[in-house]
């Protein structure tokens, strides 16, 4: 404790005997506020044990100390005052009291060295005689016997009382003379530093305050933000937090390893009582339940989560599984007494159970109680607890009569799914249906036509925006078809002339063939031609892409439609087989095989699903939307059709055709650009210098100095000697422009044999598509009626009955495939036709 500083202990009356009803919180205020009009002194109350705990557990007397660690004691003392002004102006925090590290008044001497220097005087002497005089030094040794001692002299007690004593001191200069020291110095009080604490070898001021009306972590947090906004601390200078904050955080963190170890123990000791994973993750989900219920206990009761309030939870994870334990326990003994139903297992299990269950929670609820409503010493630390208890257990409880045995007959059901039969399976493959529907339904937004969905991919996609980007850099190139070499500035200096010192400044421009501008012209708009026709490559792919997906999204609806539709005739089939089979006319064999057709039918609809989810993210991907959306479709399912009239030129109008012929004219336009570049360069120039002497000018000498200035101007001609090089760039062009016609012809070949083939496959497939309307699907529509009336009616057996419905379900799926394939076609010949 620092001089400065002192406690003063009021030991109170037992509280029943006070005179006035008030808490130890009231009194404390009152006697504070009487004791502030005291000036220079600043009071702080507080619990004389709370304050020794926290002094020897952190160091600090209050409940949370801000440090500030820094070189200058000077700079900590300003930065304390402005951290103690934040501290101020948050809610929680009372008045911060700030370390007092400085106004400790000291005598400090002061060498005048000229009056030093006027004595013959120096500084090693004039100290030792002020130590000596006032600290003392050893003189001689005294001996006694075998022992010696120091003979220390100084000053007599009167003459070191004040500051007189010092200014008086006599020095003996080297002449014999003696001086008082306040002839050679300046001797005055002045304030140094009261203590410096240190820690971890670095210095530091404490600001500490106690918390009152919230909990600790969310009052430094406050601080911590204000701090960081409002006090910026130099380079070297940091912030620490120490007290119970400090203790908090190391509580913390021993928390966040002590319940994860504790969750793993209880659910190891679960699995080694009933050796079965499943149920002792059946039994865990009492834990979740449990802690939802002292979260909700806390929020009611305002309390912040604290450790106390952690170990309660502890504590009540381990209770809330005992109602699990009794439960499972007792439904695993029914099982084995020869109980089969699950339901009744339940239902008897829990009627059983419900009288030790309530007990159970209610023992425990009741013992934390007392805890939960105590407002004595160390309620603070009970009631967080109490209430997580309390709260967890009610919540846990309820929930483990309801939920716990919906979850014991889930879990046993899907055990028993061999067992009940393959109804299950249906069931289980309907409810993945479900889901896959609600995957689906993300899709669900404004319906897009094909034309809205083109031009959406042609403005939004990527792709294409980088093409237009390309073109507007490449048109951006066009002034530089003017540009011309920079222009040369020389200046000269020296006796270039005679003896004198001339000044010679010149400057020169290179102006290239005037043919080379329109050259370089009109080769950058062949380029940026060039640039439009690769976009033109790129929307041609991309729409065709759009329509691939499109017409492909349209399939698998109509796909799925067909399929659900099949799906009902099996769902029949089983229905008419069960109520046969139950008045004993057909065997098991008949429900079974339409159980097994009727799964393939379920399986092909989930396939259909996840192929009709990935072809609506792939088109979403190509419009580059974010937003869901659906198609257009008739109700009727309908092909494409191709009805063109094409000429022989249709192909040669293909962009890629037409990129390969444009590289054919930027060939060539490189080409002028390289001829005028071995066309003659033309120079003009200008020279102005002096001729510093004396000049003959009409029959007279006469001196020209600096200032007379001489002018010339210059005319050249930049003709090549050697034409190789040019002639090879030339040459290897006219290569250039030749393969490129030669992959534009190969290019055309090439799309007239694609378009020739397309459309032969799609004449092709118009005659199956044909066939199929006018033939296959009426006779499946009558094959099916038929077999539904016979096998009603008995005529027929269930293997012919499941052999025409197979029939006719293979008919209409080909259907649509074969009016997928025409749509197919259709598209890759639009793509060829640019169209």
């Amino acid at each position: 404790m620092p001089p400065e500083a002192t406690d003063m202990i009021v030991v109170l009356k037992p509280q029943d005997e006070w005179k006035t009803k008030k808490s130890y919180e009231q009194l404390a205020d009152e006697i504070s506020e009487k004791l502030e009009t005291i000036p220079g002194v600043f009071f702080e109350k507080n619990q004389p044990i709370q304050m020794r705990f926290n002094e020897l557990m952190t160091g600090i007397r209050q409940d949370v100390a801000v440090k500030i660690f820094g070189e200058n004691l000077d700079s900590l003392a300003i930065y304390a005052d402005k951290t103690a002004k934040v501290i101020q102006s948050v809610q929680g925090a009372t008045s911060p009291q700030i370390e007092r590290v400085s106004g400790l008044p000291q005598i400090n001497v002061e060498y005048d060295r000229t009056r030093m220097a006027n004595y013959g005087l120096n500084i090693q002497d004039v100290n030792s005689a002020v130590s000596t005089a006032f600290a003392g030094q050893a003189a001689g040794q005294v001996f006694e016997n075998e022992r010696r001692f120091d003979l220390v002299v100084r000053l007599d007690s009167l003459n070191r009382t004040n500051i007189d004593d010092v200014n008086n001191l006599m020095i003996s200069t080297n002449s014999g003379v003696q001086v008082p020291l306040s002839q050679v110095a300046n001797v005055s009080y002045k304030l140094g530093p009261a203590q410096i604490s240190r820690e971890a070898g670095k210095r530091r001021i404490v600001i500490g305050f106690n918390v009152k009306g919230r909990d600790v972590e969310s009052v430094v947090e406050d601080i911590q933000k204000k701090l960081d906004q409002q006090v910026k601390l130099p380079s070297g200078y940091y912030f620490t937090y120490g007290g119970q904050f400090e203790n908090l955080k190391a509580a913390s963190a021993r928390l966040m390893i002590a319940v994860p170890v504790s969750l793993l123990l209880i659910f190891m000791l679960l699995y080694f009582t009933f050796h079965s994973f499943k149920q002792a993750a059946l039994i865990f989900t009492a834990i979740p339940m449990s802690a939802i219920g002292g979260v909700f206990a806390l929020i009611l009761r305002d309390m912040p989560f604290s450790i106390s309030a952690g170990i309660g939870f502890i504590a009540l994870f381990g209770v809330a599984v005992l109602n699990g334990i009794v439960l499972i326990g007792t439904f695993n003994q029914l099982e084995k007494e020869g109980e089969t139903d699950i339901l009744k297992r339940v239902l008897v299990g829990t009627k059983t159970r419900l009288r030790p269950v309530l007990m159970t929670a209610t023992v425990a609820s009741l013992g934390f109680l007392p805890m939960a409503i105590s407002t004595g010493a160390g309620a603070e630390v009970q009631k967080p607890l109490a209430t997580v208890v309390i709260g967890g257990l009610v919540t846990a409880t309820f929930l483990t009569l309801f939920v716990l045995p919906m979850l014991y007959i889930i879990f046993n059901t899907k055990i028993n799914i061999k067992k009940i039969g393959n109804k299950s399976v249906a069931t289980l493959v309907i409810l993945g249906f479900l889901f896959l529907g609600q995957t689906f339904k993300a899709q669900q937004g404004n319906p897009l036509s094909l034309e809205e969905a083109t031009k959406m991919a042609l403005t939004n996609n990527n792709l294409m925006k980088s093409k237009d980007l390309d073109i507007k850099a490449t048109e951006a190139l066009l002034p530089t078809a003017k540009e011309l070499p920079k222009m040369n500035a020389d200046m000269q200096l020296g006796q270039y002339n005679s003896k004198k010192f001339d000044q010679m400044f010149s400057i020169s421009q290179t102006i290239p063939f005037p043919s080379l501008f329109k050259a370089k012209k009109d080769l950058i708009n062949e380029q940026v031609k060039g640039k439009q026709i690769s976009k033109e490559v790129s929307a041609n792919e991309l729409a065709k892409q759009v329509r691939t997906y499109y017409y492909q999204i349209e399939y698998l609806q109509y796909n799925q439609t067909k399929l659900q539709n099949l799906d009902s005739l099996y769902t029949d089939f089983i229905r008419i087989a069960t109520v046969r089979f139950k008045a004993g006319d057909v065997k098991k064999i008949e429900i079974n095989t339409a159980e097994t057709q009727k799964g393939e039918i379920n399986l092909l609809l989930k396939q259909n699903w996840v192929y009709l989810i990935n072809a609506y993210k792939n088109l979403k991907a190509l419009l580059n939307t974010s937003e869901d959306f659906t198609i257009l479709y008739d109700e009727n399912y309908h092909p494409l059709k191709a009805d063109y009239v094409l000429d022989s030129t249709v192909v040669a109008r293909h962009p890629t055709v037409r990129a390969f012929y444009q590289d054919m004219e930027i060939a060539e336009k490189n080409k002028k650009v390289e001829k005028s570049l071995g066309l003659p360069d033309f120079t003009i120039g200008y020279t102005n210098q002096s001729l510093i002497g004396f000049q003959t000018v009409n029959g007279m000498d006469q001196y020209f100095n600096g200032g007379n200035r001489f002018h010339s101007a210059t005319i050249g001609v930049s003709i090549p000697l050697t034409f190789g090089a040019t002639k090879a760039r030339i040459r290897s062009l006219d290569y250039q422009k030749q393969m490129a016609e030669s992959n534009a012809k190969f290019q055309q070949k090439q799309l007239e044999a694609q378009l020739e083939n397309a459309l032969n496959q799609y004449q092709q497939n118009i005659k199956q598509y044909d066939y199929y309307v006018n033939q296959a699907i009426p006779n499946a529509e009558k094959i099916t009626k038929a077999g539904q009336l016979g096998y009603k009616t008995g005529e027929i057996s269930y293997v012919e009955y499941l052999f025409a419905l197979q029939t006719s379900t293979n008919i209409q799926l080909k259907y649509l495939q074969s009016i997928q394939q025409v749509n197919e076609s259709v598209i890759i010949i639009n793509s060829i036709i640019n169209q």
